[in-house]
């Protein structure tokens, strides 16, 4: 009799041991299956996306591309006001299609509010050299009215170098000082993504900028870490799409071909 129930008590713990080692065991067989190399792709075509198709776009005899908004060709001011009254900005249109800073009139700003932008636009320093540091062929121009670019006449002058030409001012230094003598145009090419606030007013994604002065690339993706400040760190009160503006700092520094294309 004990022999028999010692049979059935090792018969017993048998069955519980393959029962245990059943599901490892198939487990580790279907971690070799998971495992086991993909097949290689030797067609091409397995590899190629077609659609969405990108849109074409075309360029005017400016090179301007036809998807983007003209905010000035030389012909008038009608994209631009006045940012102290709001009236037509009076800054000077010349006979080859520029248009020239007067000093005393104030900064000027596009009627249309933007968010994430490329803009195009070429300026250059006043005819006469004066001044030095910031006081020779100073302007900039702002994103959303908050963020500044410095334009800045740094050709052979030196001044803060969070303050110079293309520096995200006070905040990004260039990565090289790519400006031209005062008889020659500078282009600036910018991508802007603006940063973004949530419903209670807390910036959740910091805006960036990158810049390209005369096809050098000076600022690379860098980080906004707030509005650009005279005096003092950066703020960050949250906002939304804003004008696009051009500073009248007393010298008259020229401009022409300004265009933009919205990122949004």
């Amino acid at each position: 009799m004990k022999k028999l129930i010692y049979l059935l008590l090792a018969l017993i713990i048998i069955a519980c041991k393959e029962d245990i080692t059943k599901p490892i065991q198939e487990e580790n067989n279907k971690e070799e299956i998971t495992s086991s190399p993909k097949k290689e792709i030797t067609d091409p075509k397995e590899t190629e996306v077609w659609d969405p198709e990108p849109k074409a776009i075309s360029f005017n005899e400016n090179n301007v591309p036809s998807d983007a908004i003209i905010l000035f060709n030389g012909n008038d001011l009608d994209q631009w006001i006045s940012t102290k009254d709001a009236v037509l900005a009076s800054w000077n249109i010349n006979s080859d299609n520029t248009m020239t800073i007067e000093p005393g009139t104030g900064d000027i700003q596009t009627k249309e509010n933007f968010g994430s932008v490329q803009l195009h636009l070429e300026w250059k320093a006043p005819d006469v050299v004066e001044g030095e540091g910031q006081g020779r062929g100073n302007s900039g121009v702002f994103f959303q009215n908050k963020y500044e670019v410095q334009i800045l006449d740094s050709y052979q002058n030196r001044t803060y170098a969070n303050g110079q030409a293309t520096s995200i001012y006070k905040q990004h230094i260039p990565l090289v000082n790519a400006t031209k003598p005062n008889d020659q145009w500078q282009t600036y090419d910018i991508i802007f993504h603006a940063p973004e606030f949530d419903q209670a007013g807390k910036k959740t994604k910091s805006g960036s900028f990158t810049v390209i002065h005369n096809g050098i690339l000076v600022q690379d993706h860098v980080e906004i870490l707030g509005s650009t400040e005279y005096i003092g760190p950066p703020k960050n009160e949250p906002h939304g799409k804003g004008p696009i503006k051009l500073q009248d700092h007393s010298n008259p520094v020229h401009y022409r071909n300004i265009w933009v294309r919205e990122l949004d």
